[in-house]
């Protein structure tokens, strides 16, 4: 099967930059600006997270600019148009990862809490890294080369041995031709296939021993 999946720790940077409570609204801005980043953690005591200040925690200070009525469903927003303190205006509790979770988790908790980033935290809750999207796309930088390497390896050599399948992989998009008589390894393949780290897509174009040429086209789900 596959190899292990890299974790947090293997893409995520190191050297976070972080504010205390009491940074300044213009602080911030200046420091997103600096370092060409969208939010930064908040920190107390020895460094433990207890909140982040995003672009879109700081945007209200514009949208309320105006003495406007405010709408019900718009109060948390105006609450943070009149902070000016970063402990004010974070979003808390902070949505954290563990370095050890893999890149994969990391991934669906961006996805499901809709951030662009996520402060990567130990036992403690203490700051260790920030992992970013642009950091867990770096699993799809890996060579073909060495994705058709460990397909031979770790996929097909296990759930298909001796099975004289023509593999080839061209920007990360994985072809599999040729015989396969066991019809029921179809989607096995195609699911250990796509678990490996850097595919970017699987497209089978297998003959069967009583059907025609078929293919089938998977995608990530």
């Amino acid at each position: 099967m596959p190899a292990s999946q890299s974790t947090v720790s293997d893409v995520m940077t190191h050297t976070a930059i972080a504010i205390g409570r009491e940074a300044s609204y213009k602080e911030i801005v200046e420091l997103l600006n600096a370092w060409k980043v969208s939010a930064v953690p908040v920190l107390e005591g020895e460094g433990r997270v207890v909140g982040v200040v995003s672009e879109a925690d700081l945007l209200p200070k514009e949208e309320f600019r105006r003495e406007e009525p405010v709408l019900p469903d718009q109060l948390d927003e105006a609450s943070k148009a009149a902070g000016v303190l970063a402990e004010e205006l974070m979003s808390s509790p902070a949505v954290t990862v563990h370095a050890h979770a893999t890149v994969t988790e990391a991934a669906r908790i961006m996805a499901r809490k809709g951030v662009k980033r996520l402060p990567v935290v130990n036992e403690l809750g203490l700051l260790e890294g920030v992992v970013s999207r642009g950091d867990l796309l770096k699993v799809f930088l890996r060579p073909d080369e060495e994705l058709e390497e460990e397909i031979r390896r770790s996929v097909l050599a296990e759930l298909a041995p001796g099975a004289r399948l023509d593999l080839s992989v061209q920007d990360g998009v994985v072809v599999l031709r040729g015989p396969l008589r066991d019809r029921a390894l179809v989607p096995l393949l195609a699911r250990a296939i796509r678990g490996v780290e850097g595919v970017v897509d699987v497209q089978m174009e297998l003959d069967g021993v009583t059907s025609p040429a078929w293919r089938v086209h998977t995608t990530p789900s």
